[in-house]
């Protein structure tokens, strides 16, 4: 019997670090978690145990850290696109690299009614870049993770197919709470302006979101990534992965009160659409 090795890769995950950048009366930072992935020609690793061509994956790490002070504040696309050069130029025996990077959202913390020049906060937000390169082809995808929305008018879920289990009810008026994480392709090469379109999608999907009269999460979903690809020429498509948070309007009968849904209860389970939205 023969026993042929198939696709195989390796790496290091969860190299995290923070970068700030010190000028006169002003810092900014950018913390930034990524993951490093090689393929190539690491047969002889497996089968025979010899490692002439396997860079450590602690090297991995270390190279992260040292392009991090090499490189200013920039795009998160831009710096997995440093990483992904430095080790297609210096590994000849990596076919392809693959770069995925979360970028922890750090804002300015307001005093007197202007941005602070140290001082951050943060939130649960993510902004994301998946990047694949080979030495012919780069793929670059960015991404938010963890987007969170809500609103309480023009949300409607009614007219829905029921069998003789369905007891929800019809919903004209319902709570519409997400947690939205979304993916899109860039088109056009690597010279993207990738932080402005970045914050242009970002803004187009809160911006749909709170406008669109949704009859479902998916009419949402649509909405929202059909709103980007019109906005943007340097996307291809979009994926869009959205959470529907239930609210539950309390039953406040037992205590003599009417609730007209002005209070609700969010509840621990969840609904979930998908979809993945191209242009021709």
């Amino acid at each position: 019997m023969t026993i042929q090795l198939g696709d195989n890769s390796y790496g290091e995950s969860g190299i995290r670090f923070l970068r700030v950048v010190r000028q006169e009366g002003r810092h900014d930072v950018r913390e930034i978690t990524a993951d490093v992935r090689f393929e190539g020609e690491f047969e002889e690793a497996h089968t025979k145990g010899e490692n002439q061509k396997i860079l450590p994956a602690d090297t991995m790490k270390n190279t992260v850290y040292v392009l991090a002070r090499q490189y200013p504040v920039e795009a998160l696309e831009e710096f997995c696109l440093h990483l992904i050069e430095h080790f297609l130029t210096y590994n000849p025996q990596v076919s392809r690299v693959r770069v995925n990077a979360k970028e922890h959202l750090w804002t300015r913390i307001p005093l007197g009614g202007k941005p602070h020049a140290h001082a951050f906060a943060a939130g649960k937000e993510r902004r994301t870049a998946e990047l694949s390169a080979t030495r012919e082809e780069t793929i670059v995808r960015g991404g938010i993770d963890n987007l969170v929305l809500l609103k309480t008018a023009k949300s409607a879920f009614e007219k829905f197919l029921r069998d003789p289990y369905t007891t929800l009810r019809d919903d004209r008026e319902r709570i519409l709470a997400t947690s939205i994480r979304a993916d899109w392709l860039y088109q056009g090469g690597v010279e993207i302006e990738f932080g402005p379109i970045w914050h242009g999608t970002r803004q187009a999907i809160i911006e749909n979101f709170a406008e669109h009269d949704s009859h479902s999460l998916q009419h949402s979903v649509h909405a929202m990534g059909k709103a980007v690809l019109e906005s943007f020429d340097n996307i291809r498509e979009i994926h869009l992965c959205v959470p529907d948070q239930y609210y539950t309007a309390a039953d406040l009968t037992p205590f003599g009160l009417e609730n007209p849904v002005e209070v609700f209860l969010p509840q621990e389970r969840h609904g979930v659409v998908e979809a993945t939205l191209r242009k021709e």
